[in-house]
């Protein structure tokens, strides 16, 4: 299962990385009405997801403290490029937290991602490890890029294929 999910993770983040590759600093932190998350929120929320997930496999944490300020369930994105860090930081930190998480997870065996998950706030809906690292990488990761995606078309932006579907 981990090759399979970390392989959907990968393409996942690829996809978001074409989005927002066309991206400059202010394009990533526009907003509308009918789109709150922008992309500069989303990298950095995705991240922060990751050093979440990483915590309940044993990673120790690796961002700024006050990153689940910024980013966490329940921040709120703000129009404003100085409260972030720059595209190119976010997605260099985005790129080490999909490392951080493959090492670790190509680490694990079956028996690991079948203990109970740590956080119990979780434990009804994700009872396993593996549960919650399947839908962290995955249903969660997708939700936030395809929020990218409506993002762009609200802003007027050009469409991006997604990487399986290049021309």
């Amino acid at each position: 299962m981990i090759p399979e999910t970390l392989n959907s993770y990968a393409l996942t983040l690829d996809h978001l990385r074409r989005l927002v590759a066309d991206l400059d600093e202010a394009q990533v932190v526009g907003q509308c009405q009918c789109v709150v998350n922008h992309p500069a929120w989303t990298l950095g929320h995705l991240v922060y997801s990751a050093q979440a997930i990483g915590g309940e496999i044993g990673i120790s944490p690796w961002l700024p403290a006050d990153w689940g300020r910024r980013f966490g369930t329940g921040s709120v994105p703000v129009a404003d490029p100085k409260a972030y860090p720059d595209k190119a930081a976010l997605l260099r930190v985005l790129d080490d937290g999909q490392q951080r998480l493959a090492d670790a997870l190509t680490a694990m065996s079956e028996s690991d991602l079948a203990r109970p998950l740590p956080d119990v706030r979780y434990r009804d809906r994700l009872p396993s490890i593996g549960h919650a690292v399947l839908h962290i990488l995955t249903t969660h990761t997708a939700m936030h890029v395809g929020q990218v995606v409506v993002w762009r078309r609200a802003m007027g932006l050009k469409a991006v294929n997604e990487p399986l579907n290049d021309d």
